[in-house]
């Protein structure tokens, strides 16, 4: 994980962000700028298509959207491009508070949001992302581990987020935000579940 494309001591804003070419893709995180991985692996493509897909088919007659990645989200108290210091690029986000959308991305914290971890970026999302988050009120993180196959539930507790668990492509994962999408997992990760498995729903 690289940080500071022109300088370390630099404090980077959304203004600078808007500066760089287009052809370096980056996040800002508390004014430290974070190379992203060049091309995801086709793994971490699978997987965010097939949540993708489920989440969009879901929501696809409601008010929430759904936003895959490179979508600029804006975390911020002000609403100054020079005074915002984190612009991140989720890779997927979900967001029903629709005024939050502009010509530019999102203007304040995703609903839920989804990261899959690469590794030349997992230490960020497990830390520098995870913060972030909940600092800025993310009601729900999952982190999702293609090496393990499995997905790591945060959810906003007065302010922190609370562990809800790992789970596993036997699961089916439900986002506390809608209680009636049920995601079974074994469909995310491309596994076969097991009749034995399926008698047992």
């Amino acid at each position: 994980m690289s940080t500071a494309l022109k300088g370390e001591n630099k404090d980077y804003t959304y203004a600078d962000y808007l500066t760089f070419p287009d052809e370096d893709r980056v996040e800002i995180i508390d004014g430290v700028v974070y190379d992203m991985s060049p091309a995801p692996r086709p793994i971490h493509q699978e997987y965010s298509i097939n949540l993708q897909s489920i989440i969009w088919n879901y929501l696809k007659d409601k008010r929430c959207k759904i936003y895959p990645a490179p979508f600029d989200v804006r975390l911020s108290e002000s609403e100054k491009d020079f005074e915002i210091r984190n612009v991140v690029q989720p890779d997927i986000s979900v967001i029903c508070d629709t005024s939050k959308i502009d010509d530019k991305g999102c203007k304040g914290a995703p609903d839920w949001i989804i990261e899959i971890l690469s590794p030349s970026t997992a230490s960020k999302d497990i830390k520098e992302k995870f913060k972030l988050y909940e600092k800025y009120g993310v009601k729900e993180y999952w982190i999702v581990e293609p090496s393990g196959l499995f997905v790591q539930v945060f959810v906003l507790n007065y302010g922190k987020y609370e562990f809800r668990g790992n789970f596993t492509s036997l699961d089916y994962l439900t986002p506390t935000i809608f209680e009636d999408l049920k995601i079974d997992l074994a469909e995310v990760f491309g596994v076969e579940r097991k009749e034995e498995e399926r008698k047992g729903d």
